[in-house]
């Protein structure tokens, strides 16, 4: 993962995270950005370290998925991706106040996303607002699932390092 920026001034004092995969530079955005007190994480995906997708989902002869079953993997890997940038801010995903999941396909996510979201924030109930949306493309074609969040720090965390 790719150093914060330094360029950051007094007027837009923003700290941002890159993992350094191809598509970051592409599209041009940064994984996630922290303002004050506030991370905002863009959209995460199942990727490893060097941008290739974990359980990318087979595609019909039309380009679609063909089917789901890799929802829970990547649902897997997309919150360890989340967690990662956060632990660049210090912090972890305890100071999640948001989540954003889309989804290809609803029942699917909601088979699987109870189970992984407990594991991921570490307890029954996590404290946090969610949101599941259906949606009909996502970036990769073989992907399944991409989630947004926002993180907001205690007074001592926020502070610039």
């Amino acid at each position: 993962m790719q150093s914060n920026d330094v360029g950051a001034t007094a007027a837009n004092a923003k700290e941002t995270v890159y993992f350094g995969v191809p598509w970051e530079d592409a599209y041009g955005y940064a994984q996630a950005i922290k303002l004050g007190d506030t991370i905002h994480v863009s959209g995460q995906l199942s990727h490893d370290e060097k941008g290739s997708l974990i359980a990318p989902a087979s595609l019909d002869k039309s380009g679609k998925p063909a089917e789901f079953s890799m929802m829970e993997q990547q649902m897997r890997a997309t919150y360890a991706n989340a967690s990662k940038l956060l632990a660049r801010f210090g912090t972890t995903l305890d100071n999640v106040v948001e989540e954003t999941l889309y989804v290809l396909d609803v029942d699917a996510a909601f088979a699987v996303a109870g189970k992984v979201r407990k594991e991921a924030y570490g307890t029954a109930r996590p404290q946090c607002a969610s949101n599941l949306i259906g949606v009909s493309r996502l970036a990769f074609p073989e992907q399944l699932i991409e989630i947004t969040f926002t993180a907001v720090l205690s007074a001592a965390e926020a502070k610039p390092r």
